[in-house]
């Protein structure tokens, strides 16, 4: 996949406010990228973007999204339909807001199986048990007969995970699934996401706004702050040699497990706003290292070294 200049905009009556600010990355095939920033900021309506499921008030105002050879922008509904769900799969932080409450998990798994696929129903049930035993149910026959309020927060995230891997995506979207998860349930459903990666020729984008989930999963990286990338970077380079100081700043002030006892340094304020934004780079009013020429105008995110790129002017 290659998104570029992505904009995305919400629209009231009043004004418009732009919650994805031209943004540019690819996603290589079997590659794990991670989008990194605080929470309401552009992560989730990049991915919505990508999957063509807005909500109503909002719409890509801009750019490209192109995924196998073919822009998602602006095609018809049926097309996307087809490739949504079949080749580009999405779980969600909190799996009861996408499961159907009246439905058993059976019938909503094998009704996916068999839309997507094109096979029979039966040949569907036996897919959906195949997937839900894969996904580390030891009795699907009996869990597939469960009602969605009947199983735990992490039995939930895996029949999501069932139901975006059982049609064999190309790429999964991963919109923060283990955030509500207790820390145990959340490393199950993390190797689960990574062995399932590993068998197949899958990329996956997976968003959060948790650095140790970061280290543990991805390959390469884009930090996000008020819709805009502002730095990217493999993983270990990121870790070691961060430069963007709304990067550096979660990473002074996340707690060592060994080494010296240090003051957590956190950073000052808040994200702005959309709509809200300072005539200059967005991050300024609460850099320490901010110069008047930040304030001015904003820089573009330039390549500082292979694979490493930055929106800093001190980087």
């Amino acid at each position: 996949m290659e998104v570029k200049s992505l904009k995305t905009v919400i629209k009231d009556k009043r004004r418009e406010l732009t919650v994805v600010d031209g943004i540019d990355f690819a996603i290589r095939p079997q590659e794990v990228v991670a989008l990194v920033g605080e929470s309401g900021r552009g992560k989730s309506m990049t991915s919505l973007s990508i999957m063509q499921s807005l909500p109503r008030a909002a719409q890509i105002a801009g750019g490209q999204i192109r995924f196998g050879g073919r822009n998602l922008v602006g095609l018809n509904k049926r097309v996307m339909s087809r490739i949504r769900g079949r080749q580009i799969a999405m779980i969600f932080q909190e799996p009861m807001t996408s499961l159907n409450p009246v439905l058993t998990v059976g019938t909503q798994l094998t009704e996916a199986i068999a839309r997507h696929l094109g096979i029979p129903k039966a040949e569907a049930l036996g897919e959906a048990e195949w997937w839900l035993h894969r996904v580390g149910f030891p009795e699907p026959g009996r869990t597939r007969k469960e009602y969605p309020h009947r199983l735990s927060g992490g039995m939930r995230q895996r029949v999501m995970l069932a139901m975006a891997m059982a049609c064999r995506p190309s790429l999964l979207i991963a919109d923060e699934p283990t955030t509500a998860l207790d820390v145990t349930i959340q490393a199950q459903v993390l190797d689960l996401i990574r062995e399932l990666t590993r068998e197949s020729d899958m990329s996956v984008l997976f968003i959060t706004h948790d650095l140790g989930v970061v280290a543990e999963m991805a390959t390469r990286v884009m930090v996000m702050y008020a819709g805009r990338i502002v730095e990217t970077a493999d993983v270990r380079t990121l870790f070691t040699e961060a430069r963007h100081p709304y990067t550096v700043g979660p990473l002074q002030s996340t707690p060592r497990m060994r080494g010296e006892i240090r003051k957590l340094v956190p950073i000052p304020g808040s994200v702005p706003p959309p709509g809200s934004f300072a005539p200059g780079r967005r991050f300024a009013d609460r850099c320490p290292m901010a110069r008047e020429e930040c304030r001015n105008s904003e820089p573009e995110l330039r390549e500082i070294d292979a694979g490493h790129q930055v929106r800093c002017i001190l980087a």
